[in-house]
């Protein structure tokens, strides 16, 4: 198990390494890659080296946050960010699974694979975490360093939509506007902007979605059929989650998408009084309260489970 560390001891554990590895998770979103770009970014500023590492490609709504480049080095100290399991490193798993000396993260459910461990539970966002961190190392916010940051909050919380933002989120995004961050770019490419593929996708699922408990449960299918027929990248599927939640009356939406190697990602949001991660850890899974995911071998495996579940505490 991590060793839980103080923001102190994480800020001086930056301090006194060098040559960064920051991995991100698999199916990389706006809060990992935001997170690790700002981070690398401020510990360049300090004279460290430091790349991101990311398991899969980056989609091109994010090419902005890699403006700075890649550095030539040979890494000594692998960081993750955002990071809840090692098995969410995707195919750099096996590699690094046994090598991570400091996780900086904020979800409650992490299970501590790392050697060190800086959680927030309570914040919205890993950008929290490592804007407070980057503040407690002394390094300057810059505009680049604040446009990471926001677009970590603002994707993780749904453009502050969701229940997992807190006053806090609202001040960190207020100062980050005041340092430059690039806020109504962002939220246009992240919110506003939606490719035909999108479109398409969004009338598939609408097409085939299912109801159980009378309405309060709805479930949409993703399969790489669809994708494929579609013309979908992965970040065009941002946000196909979200939908089944905004129906009228919905208090359980649930996800499930077949994945490129034929296994099935679930992703489940919930409202009140249903927790997310809560029915996400009994199939071997986590994450909030409000919005988790596990996998299943076969769709009808996770249909089957899943749907009995539900029924059983609805």
């Amino acid at each position: 198990m991590s060793k839980l560390i103080s923001i102190t001891e994480a800020a001086e554990f930056l301090a006194t390494h060098d040559k960064y590895t920051v991995l991100t998770h698999a199916h990389p979103d706006g809060d990992t890659l935001g997170s690790g770009f700002a981070l690398v970014s401020a510990l360049r500023s300090l004279g460290k080296k430091a790349n991101v590492f990311c398991p899969d490609p980056i989609p091109h709504k994010f090419d902005y946050l890699t403006a700075e480049g890649q550095q030539e080095f040979t890494p000594e100290t692998v960081i993750s960010v955002d990071v809840a399991d090692d098995k969410l490193l995707g195919c750099l798993q096996g590699e690094y699974k046994e090598k991570v000396s400091l996780a900086i993260d904020h979800h409650s459910t992490n299970v501590g694979f790392a050697e060190r461990l800086y959680l927030e539970g309570d914040s919205a966002a890993a950008a929290e975490c490592v804007y407070r961190v980057i503040k407690e190392m002394g390094a300057k916010v810059t505009p680049f360093i604040a446009s990471c940051l926001y677009t970590g909050l603002a994707t993780d919380t749904g453009c502050f939509k969701f229940s997992n933002t807190t006053p806090r989120t609202h001040i960190f995004a207020a100062e980050l506007m005041q340092y430059g961050a690039d806020y109504d770019e962002i939220n246009r490419v992240m919110f506003e902007v939606k490719t035909q593929s999108r479109l398409e996708m969004e009338r598939r699922v609408l097409n085939g979605i299912e109801y159980i408990c009378d309405g309060r449960c709805a479930i949409v299918t993703v399969t790489q059929a669809m994708i494929k027929e579609t013309g979908c990248d992965s970040s065009d599927m941002d946000g196909i989650a979200a939908m089944s939640r905004q129906i009228e009356g919905v208090q359980i939406g649930i996800t499930v998408r077949e994945k490129a190697d034929g296994r099935w990602k679930i992703s489940l949001r919930t409202f009140e009084p249903y927790d997310a991660a809560a029915i996400c850890q009994n199939f071997g899974g986590g994450g909030h309260k409000r919005a988790a995911g596990c996998e299943f071998e076969t769709e009808a495996e996770a249909k089957e489970k899943l749907k009995a579940y539900i029924t059983s505490i609805m």
